[in-house]
């Protein structure tokens, strides 16, 4: 295997070129609206302008001692701008925190409003880096960088008048160079914002390749594909060395400029200072003032160029959350919605479409009635449609054409949560919390006593290996349950959704991934459960599609034929067409298989 150096270097901590917090070197996107994302962060700070404007006053007063230092008050400055930092620090963390947890909070709330429809088309990664990274972002320079902009601001205005206080005329001359440095940032600012964008995209797919690899880990070892994935990722690592290097070598040529302006600034006003004591219009002590002044005034500038990165990151980071607060939900629940009570179950598909792509329909005029308490199975071949139905009566997305109704309510015209109280759904991937055994049946519904968990994992079957763990029922798993089989994270989810008692409920291949003994373990439970509710059962085994009430055949997005097992089979059409192809091994709970004859 190559050594490290041969890789190429390794890549940089988060938050920053080889772990360096803040600075002016570190490259980072610029905020293309700052005015508008700082207009936007404005009412998060509002409620704490108080302690800000303590802030403002604490910065001037530690500014203000920092520049009129008198060798008899030398010690008493010091322990003031050391008093007046320390509440600038305490103040900022507090507001910065408190406004972060603020906008934290309304980014959360608002992603749990959206639809699947959007996080179908957003990169994970993307999403957690805004509720991480772009508020980190906000928060360093809220805790770090406000108390260095007031002390830098005021003691640039405080230097000002001090130099316009001794003499008018050399305070002009030493403003020459100040027009210069705007203009050289801000050419600058502009040669390195391509580098930025080349290194945040270089970055991107750096991270997408460590997210890709750490979820496919097992099918890298797998397959021993360690090699090749080593090699990706030292491209991508390359990649974001070579445009990292480039932005911080650009980011870094605003210091040397300022010294270089600051020097051309002393040389200005050597020579103006000396023709105006040539003719007896200052005095050579007030140029040697000057002269000290102005390189103190090159101090705040560079601070200020320092800081200048990091506010722009900061308010492009705000740019990014608002991006998706400004995101509208496509389902918002109508104005004053109604909830949904308590139901018995009748459910209306009426000429239903849907297409997540516009123009490329998954379901087209889908009509369907059920009585409250059948049980309908959904067979068909693979994307005919049969888990789009379930996501549209369970309001994963709503549907485009049609209605869909229970009990005779558009459910449109309800609160989603509503509806989905009344659903019980376990789908074909189940998905485990990183919680106790407990916690995670328990989320079925979160007021149920301890004794009423252990009843639903018994229906489930589910009991008898959970006691088996290290610690029982209060036993942590891992994210995602991957130290458990396949088919028992299945069982711990039915249990979950009997827990929930729905009066509806969904079955997306729930038996898919259990073994032929499990499943007929599970199969008991599942009777249990479905007995008095109305089942949607998207099932490819045999032992389900025989007992249901109604067998439902998609094809294409259409429903093509409908009616009991027996019904579908005499009628030798699409059903029988499908029995023959995929059942054809299974054995038929409904026919009596004849002894061999002898002979």
């Amino acid at each position: 295997m190559a050594s490290r150096e041969a890789r190429g270097p390794q890549t940089p901590r988060a938050g920053g070129f080889a772990g360096r917090r803040g600075g002016h070197g570190r490259p980072v996107e610029r905020a293309k609206n700052p005015k508008g994302a700082l207009r936007r962060l404005a009412p998060y700070l509002r409620p704490h302008r108080g302690a800000l404007v303590l802030v403002a006053l604490t910065a001037a007063l530690g500014t203000g001692m920092a520049l009129a230092r008198l060798a008899l008050f030398m010690a008493g400055a010091y322990a003031l701008a050391a008093a007046a930092q320390l509440v600038q620090g305490v103040l900022l963390a507090g507001v910065s925190q408190r406004a972060i947890r603020v906008l934290r909070g309304d980014l959360f709330g608002h992603l749990q409003s959206l639809s699947l429809r959007f996080f179908d088309t957003r990169a994970q990664g993307d999403l957690m880096s805004r509720l991480t990274n772009d508020m980190d972002a906000i928060s360093r320079v809220l805790t770090d960088h406000v108390s260095q902009f007031f002390t830098g601001l005021l003691s640039l205005v405080g230097i000002v008048a001090i130099l316009f206080a001794l003499n008018p005329w050399l305070a002009l001359g030493s403003m020459l160079v100040f027009p210069t440095m705007i203009g050289l940032v801000g050419v600058v600012g502009r040669r390195t914002r391509a580098a930025f964008r080349a290194y945040q995209a270089d970055l991107g797919e750096l991270n997408s390749v460590l997210e890709e690899t750490y979820s496919a880990q097992r099918i890298v070892l797998a397959y021993g594909q360690g090699d090749s994935v080593l090699s990706r990722f030292d491209r991508a690592n390359a990649g974001v060395r070579a445009t990292g290097v480039r932005a911080m070598a650009l980011s870094l040529l605003v210091m040397p400029l300022m010294g270089i302006l600051a020097n051309a600034n002393v040389a200005i006003l050597g020579g103006l200072g000396g023709w105006m004591a040539l003719r007896g219009l200052v005095t050579i002590g007030t140029i040697a003032a000057f002269i000290s002044y102005s390189r103190r005034f090159a101090e705040p500038l560079r601070q200020l160029g320092g800081l200048y990165n990091q506010i722009q990151g900061a308010l492009a980071g705000a740019e990014r959350i608002f991006e998706v607060l400004d995101t509208a939900p496509d389902q918002a629940d109508p104005p004053h919605a109604p909830e949904l009570t308590r139901v018995v179950g009748a459910v209306e598909l009426d000429h239903v479409g849907f297409a997540y792509v516009p123009g490329v329909p998954v379901l087209t005029d889908v009509c369907l009635r059920t009585r409250p308490g059948e049980r309908i199975a959904l067979v068909g071949p693979t994307g005919a449609g049969k888990t789009t139905l379930v996501n549209l009566l369970s309001r994963f997305y709503d549907l485009e054409e049609g209605t869909i109704r229970i009990d005779g309510t558009d459910i449109r015209s309800v609160t989603r949560d509503s509806v989905r109280r009344q659903l019980g759904v376990v789908l074909q991937q189940s998905f485990l919390f990183a919680e106790s055994v407990l916690e995670n049946i328990r989320y079925g519904r979160l007021d149920a006593s301890d004794e009423e968990v252990f009843a639903a994992a018994r229906l489930a079957r589910a009991d008898g290996f959970v006691r088996r763990l290290p610690r029982g029922y209060h036993t942590v798993l891992s994210e995602g349950g991957a130290s458990l089989s396949g088919g028992q994270r299945q069982l711990l989810t039915i249990a979950r959704a009997i827990l929930a008692d729905p009066a509806i409920l969904i079955l997306d291949e729930a038996t898919s991934s259990v073994d032929t003994r499990t499943e007929v373990r599970l199969q008991e439970a599942l009777q249990t459960l479905m007995q008095g509710r109305t089942s949607f059962v998207i099932a490819h085994r045999m032992s389900t599609i025989a007992t249901a009430d109604q067998v439902v055949v998609i094809e294409g997005g259409r429903i093509v034929e409908r009616g009991t097992h027996e019904e579908l089979r005499a009628a030798g059409g699409a059903y029988q067409r499908l029995y023959l192809s995929q059942f054809r091994g299974e054995a038929d709970p409904l026919e009596q298989v004849p002894a061999p004859s002898e002979g």
